[in-house]
């Protein structure tokens, strides 16, 4: 094993702390924009001399050193600082220096010559170059062979060839590392111009002599995996500096009379880049983190984050270019440099396929699942704590009984609510001075994704309403109702939509008028979940039809549903549950049914769809468990004399699946944290949400495409796959995606509130 996991067994304050974190964060940006400015950045990339000068520097501030020691900082220092060095297009030997401290740090005791190297290495006296040759993971990397002393072959795809002091390579048999000095005779290095600048390398080696240091084939893929994370932290920082570039440009640049910004279609461009920044970040951090920890499951994070980051990044440097047009195509711009640093490091080492190729085999071969992330002390044991629960109270029996049941009546079940209230589940995330359990965000995704992994019933648990009544409610209000909705005793729908107001709830007709001690409602709603079950319904009605803004007349009230002037009509929607109209013909309700202030309704709204919006990205637990059933499917099936697995498009697309779902978890627990910080988590939020309605539109469309016409089955045809399991997902899917606002109305939060675009 690698050097790190010697420090596994040590306390994790031998780490730095994330405020160290943030500090050589910042210091390393100020450093760098005091000696590699932006303008000059295209001159000194181009400069042996300027890159030889601002590494000595690195030695002096310890960066030279990042990975030789816990102290020193781990991965998760070692991706800032690469992020830091992509955002200023400098290309310092960072990446290859942190591969030559993890890999010969663990040598120091029998090798004199890693001492050496290291010692200057330190010291800023010498650069290396790294070359994994035949392990790199890319057909055309090369291979080199160490016979009897004699190192020969050929390697491709070095970076810093240029101005390196020593080679560091490993070759075959063994595999086995070879320090091979820049003056070696024998050794002929080659420029290879392309994308990457400055410009990588091919050497050829016929070398009469070399000493090797043996490794084991877990190192060599360890350090694989580690220089592909530290290339795409780079890449992450070129990505996003060159997308802040073009976010600033759109708010300046007029074109027909107002600034770009304000055009949906670059909003909606610049959401679906900021959501692949956003998860490549988290992916790649956590990934980080699990090294730092000496967790096992770091490969696999390590792998997810390559695979889904490579495409993404990519296409947020293609999109920053789309805005900057012809202005942006100069190579004299910065936009160039950054889409060239980009799709430079992220095709090295074998790329997305290898990546994608790593997933399959842990997936399908292996027969692992997604890891579990590690949610700290609390979040674990509570984890543990349910999943024991439920192996009680949602049993073989209790899923056979819920399945046999009609499948417009699954995800509601009165009974599994009320035991999730006597356990007090139903309120956990309530702040303890609401009667809740106070549970942190980790306790908090640990339940949810137990619950939707063992298919338990989640519906009828009132959070938009009670987190909304906590906020704006009465007293009376929060002593009558929350207390019932923690005991699962009662249930809420939500009466926003109408025929003429969807996502645009500013657009609503129904009315609410005072009269004397009531209020009299008018209207109509439309595509309600569970009203005719449901004991109140969460109405939105206009309070003022003259307020200068439409979203200025709007307020809340709880309407009980039995109310006289209240008629409930049922259809059957697309995936498999009833949706309902609902009309009020002068419904009247008591003035205490108001909720906060007159006309105050607009900002209770935001509130409570932020909340919807994160319970629908908590259906990323949902998604994650279709995905390991599609995975058991794809491992049980044979096409012929082959099983389905071991198919080349079909290990690819599962190795992409993989890492989208991973994806998802980042997005939605992003989101969770940020609430927790008291923050409303508008855009965080929204993210989630589109994420995760789209992921499962993906999933039901690839189980199709793997697995066939069986996927179109419903659970009582004979030749259903999976129990008729993704001919639900597909239809179901589509209510992710558009409910709680269409995902181009959560395009549109993402840009503006996350982005500052003008509305």
């Amino acid at each position: 094993m690698l050097k790190h996991e010697c420090a596994s067994s040590t306390s994790h304050e031998v780490l730095p702390s994330d405020e160290e974190r943030g500090m050589l964060q910042e210091s390393l940006r100020r450093l760098l924009m005091r000696l590699w400015p932006v303008d000059q950045a295209l001159a000194l990339a181009a400069s042996p001399r300027a890159i030889a000068s601002i590494w000595r520097e690195f030695a002096e501030q310890g960066l030279t050193s990042l990975g030789s020691e816990p102290a020193e900082g781990g991965l998760r220092e070692i991706v800032l600082a690469l992020e830091e060095l992509g955002r200023a297009g400098c290309p310092a030997p960072l990446v290859d220096a942190v591969i030559a401290n993890i890999v010969l740090g663990s040598m120091r005791s029998n090798s004199d010559e890693a001492v050496s190297l290291l010692t200057a290495l330190h010291q800023g006296e010498a650069t290396v170059s790294f070359a994994l040759a035949g392990f790199d993971g890319d057909p055309h990397a090369g291979r080199l062979q160490l016979t009897n002393g004699k190192l020969q072959g050929r390697a491709a795809f070095i970076e810093g060839a240029a101005f390196a002091t020593h080679l560091l390579v490993l070759a075959e048999p063994g595999p086995m590392l070879v320090i091979v000095p820049r003056d070696a005779p024998g050794l002929i290095i080659e420029e290879a111009p392309g994308l990457a600048v400055p410009p990588m390398a091919t050497a050829r080696f016929d070398l009469e002599s070399a000493s090797a240091l043996e490794l084991s084939c877990e190192q060599a893929e360890d350090l694989h995996q580690i220089a592909g994370l530290a290339l795409l932290a780079r890449a992450l920082g070129a990505a996003q500096r060159g997308f802040d570039l073009a976010v600033e440009y759109s708010k300046e640049r007029h074109q027909f009379g107002q600034p770009i910004g304000r055009f949906q279609a670059l909003q909606h461009k610049f959401a679906n880049s900021l959501m692949g920044l956003e998860a490549a970040r988290l992916m790649l951090h956590n990934a980080a983190k699990s090294y730092d920890y000496g967790l096992a499951e770091w490969r696999t994070l390590g792998a997810c984050a390559r695979a889904f980051s490579s495409p993404a990044l990519r296409q947020v440097a293609i999109e920053t270019h789309h805005v900057f047009g012809a202005i942006g195509y100069s190579e004299e711009h910065e936009a160039p440099r950054h889409f060239r640093r980009v799709h430079a490091d992220l095709a090295r080492h074998g790329g997305v396929r290898r990546a994608r190729e790593q997933l399959a085999r842990a997936l399908i071969d292996q027969g692992l699942t997604l890891p579990e992330h590690d949610l700290g002390a609390e979040g674990n044991a509570f984890r543990n704590e349910v999943r024991g629960w439920l192996k009680e109270n949602w049993d073989a029996a209790s899923q056979t009984r819920g399945e046999e049941r009609p499948y417009e009546e699954w995800g509601f079940d009165t009974r599994f609510t009320a035991l999730l209230g006597r356990k007090g589940w139903n309120n956990l995330s309530w702040p303890k001075e609401h009667g809740g359990q106070g549970r942190t965000p980790y306790e908090q995704l640990a339940f949810m994704e137990e619950v939707q992994m063992a298919g338990a019933p989640m519906g009828g648990r009132g959070d938009i309403q009670a987190h909304a009544l906590m906020s704006f409610g009465s007293r009376a209000q929060q002593s009558e109702f929350l207390p019932k909705l923690a005991s699962g005793e009662i249930t809420f729908c939500l009466g926003y939509s109408e025929p003429g107001a969807g996502s645009d709830l500013a657009s609503m007709q129904t009315t609410a008028e005072r009269d004397g001690d009531e209020w009299v409602i008018n209207g109509q709603k439309i595509w309600t979940t569970a009203a005719e079950k449901a004991d109140f319904i969460w109405l939105a009605a206009r309070t003022d039809r003259n307020a200068v803004s439409p979203h200025a007349g709007i307020s809340i009230f709880i309407v009980p549903m039995n109310s006289p002037g209240i008629t409930v009509r049922p259809s059957m929607a697309m995936y498999g549950h009833t949706f309902c109209q609902e009309f009020f013909d002068n419904v009247r309700v008591p003035a205490s049914a108001l909720v906060g202030h007159v006309n105050q309704g607009w900002e209770i709204l935001r509130s409570a769809l932020a909340t919807e919006r994160m319970m629908m990205g908590s259906f990323i637990a949902n998604a994650r468990a279709e995905f390991e059933r599609l995975v058991r499917c794809i491992r049980m099936t044979s096409e012929g004399e082959e099983q389905l697995g071991s198919n080349g498009a079909v290990r690819d697309r599962i190795g992409a699946l993989a890492a989208a779902v991973e994806a998802g978890r980042q997005l939605f627990m992003n989101s969770v944290v940020a609430a927790e910080k008291g923050k409303a988590p508008i855009y965080e939020a929204a993210m989630s949400k589109v994420y995760t309605g789209e992921l499962l539109e993906q999933l039901g469309e690839a189980a199709l495409d793997i697995l066939g016409a069986g996927t179109i089955l419903s659970e009582d045809a004979p030749d259903a796959i999976a129990g008729g399991k993704f001919e639900q997902l597909l239809r179901y899917s589509i209510l992710v995606v558009i409910g709680g606002g269409t995902a181009e109305i959560q395009r549109n939060l993402i840009s503006q509130y996350g982005l500052g675009l003008p509305r």
